[in-house]
């Protein structure tokens, strides 16, 4: 399977998986779980046509694991969702966890300004997504250009009464996080609550 295939297919199960199913007439669970075999034959009705074994290969393969198959035997179909990223109505069902001291979170300087000004927002998204290391945040961050990389204090964050939790991929995930936990790049500290 080519890479330029890996990532069209991927694309479509991010946007079908996380923003949009019923446009390829598919229901996600509760949980954001969809039958496998429903998600190919919804897509191929739909004029995208793919194999299990392209699906299989796209899941094991993508460096963000930002998909996961559960498979619970021969009874069940397999079953697939998206990792994290959801703007559909989902409960991944997540456990809180404790977080590491800092997490990072890579975003684009036309943003700064509503982020000095609210801290960081979910947006369309159901939390806030942060990364374990600087290097993650700055991959995510260029996404749309040069990114700005953020610390964020997280191990004050949870002392203090947030919630925490981490998707399958490693991805941090919390509702809302405050101006005051968050050090900017100037490496003033501004906002930081300590550390």
């Amino acid at each position: 399977m080519n890479e330029h295939r890996v990532v069209k297919v991927s694309k479509y199960l991010s946007k079908h998986l996380r923003h949009q199913p019923e446009r390829i007439g598919l229901t996600l669970d509760e949980n954001g779980w969809v039958a496998v075999d429903a998600l190919i034959r919804a897509a191929g009705e739909h004029g995208f046509r793919f194999t299990r074994e392209e699906l299989d290969h796209v899941v094991a393969t993508n460096d963000k694991k930002r998909f996961a198959i559960r498979d619970d035997g021969p009874r069940q179909s397999a079953l697939i969702r998206a990792s994290q990223g959801h703007s559909v109505d989902v409960d991944l069902a997540l456990p809180p966890a404790e977080p590491p001291a800092y997490l990072f979170h890579g975003t684009h300087p036309r943003a700064m300004t509503a982020i000095r000004a609210e801290g960081l927002r979910p947006m369309n998204r159901h939390d806030v997504h942060l990364s374990p290391d600087r290097e993650t945040a700055t991959r995510v961050g260029a996404r749309r250009g040069r990114p700005v990389i953020l610390s964020v204090d997280s191990g004050a964050m949870h002392r203090a009464g947030h919630v925490f939790r981490v998707s399958a991929n490693g991805v941090w995930l919390t509702a809302h996080v405050p101006v005051a936990f968050l050090r900017f790049p100037n490496g003033s500290g501004e906002g930081m609550t300590g550390g």
